[in-house]
């Protein structure tokens, strides 16, 4: 599994490293920057309530053979 981010609908809420920040971080504006773009065992779940409570849908998650 991997994580993606849309950088254009990104507006910089936050909640993706706030809820897994091994995964996220922020740049100096406060957007989503990929820290780690192939999601470790056991992250899969952070990565995932991350995508899921971005209020404009900028992150996905992918298959990683995609």
């Amino acid at each position: 599994m991997k994580v993606r981010v849309d950088p254009d609908a990104c507006v910089g809420h936050g909640r993706c490293y706030v809820l897994a920040p091994d995964l996220f971080g922020e740049d100096e504006n406060g957007h989503c920057v990929i820290e780690r773009e192939a999601v470790p065992p056991g992250l899969e779940d952070a990565a995932r309530t991350a995508v899921d409570n971005c209020p404009e849908g900028a992150l996905a998650l992918i298959d990683a053979s995609a």
